[in-house]
């Protein structure tokens, strides 16, 4: 008798109103229903994020933080739109939610524009891929190496082992000089300033020969030696040689000059370094004679 009886109980139970919310009412079975396809689409999410990651994996792509990003990225949407269809299921009125989060979100937006700013922005690079872990950037001035890129910041590591969080922002809206994007071939200047009165022709063969001579430099492109300017104490030359490895450019550019140096001083060329003539007008020459007289 009981058995028959079950499902009119179990039924009833389940129609039990726990609470109201915008006039609709909320029962234990729209609770269970709502819980059920929340459950549903987060194993969905792992499914597909999981599926992504095999994908990217096969393109040798694994542990790439954009490849992250896009996971977590298609998580948020799946889950998301399963929220939507658990309180549509539910009977709840999507149009006035969705009215009352536009407002909401407007109030957001302006509370939070740097958060919103630096989030598109990673989605931006996400897309793009103009920056990649790995790449060797300069930014503000200083060498960086990308250690890891998120939606709202990347994290990049300084020669000197420290470790920075650049805002995606600054990465897209400001000028960034990507050693790595289309290949790690680039030149290193060394800039040097020789007397007026030296062999102009001799300098130039001297550079040449330097920048030739460098071992470490990228064979088949060769270095270039011009004379850049005429400075106020100085003959100033520059000398550029084409190498490969960015994170190293500070270490290169450093034997490039210490190599510029040794051969100058051995020619026998002067450096120049800053220098100022004073003259006197004749009436202060006097004047300076007829004091060192009474003195």
């Amino acid at each position: 008798m009981w058995l028959s009886e079950l499902p009119a109980r179990a039924g009833q139970v389940l129609g039990t109103q726990l609470f109201t919310i915008g006039g609709t009412r909320v029962t234990l079975q729209t609770v269970l229903t709502v819980a059920v396809i929340l459950l549903f689409t987060y194993l969905a999410s792992r499914v597909i994020r999981h599926a992504i990651d095999r994908l990217f994996q096969r393109r040798g792509l694994a542990g790439d933080g954009n490849v992250q990003a896009i996971s977590r990225l298609t998580h948020y949407c799946v889950l998301l739109v399963g929220l939507g269809v658990a309180l549509d299921t539910a009977g709840f009125n999507l149009n006035a939610l969705f009215a009352a989060g536009a407002v909401f979100a407007i109030g957001i937006g302006f509370a939070m524009q740097n958060l919103v700013q630096n989030f598109v922005a990673g989605v931006i690079l996400l897309v793009e891929r103009a920056i990649k872990p790995g790449d060797v950037l300069e930014v503000e001035g200083r060498v960086v190496r990308v250690a890891q890129m998120g939606i709202r910041a990347t994290i990049v590591q300084t020669r000197d082992g420290d470790h920075m969080i650049v805002p995606n922002s600054a990465l897209v809206q400001s000028t960034v000089k990507n050693y790595t994007l289309k290949g790690a071939v680039h030149r290193i200047r060394a800039k040097v300033g020789v007397t007026y009165g030296s062999d102009l022709a001799q300098v130039q063969e001297t550079l040449e020969r330097v920048a030739r001579d460098a071992a470490w430099r990228l064979p088949g492109h060769e270095p270039i030696v011009l004379l850049t300017d005429f400075g106020d104490s100085s003959v100033n030359f520059e000398a550029s040689v084409w190498v490969d490895t960015p994170w190293e450019r500070a270490k290169l550019l450093s034997r490039l000059n210490q190599e510029i140096w040794w051969a100058l001083k051995a020619r026998g060329i002067v450096i120049a370094f800053p220098q100022m003539d004073v003259h006197f007008d004749p009436p202060v020459e006097q004047g300076l004679s007829r004091l060192a007289l009474a003195k």
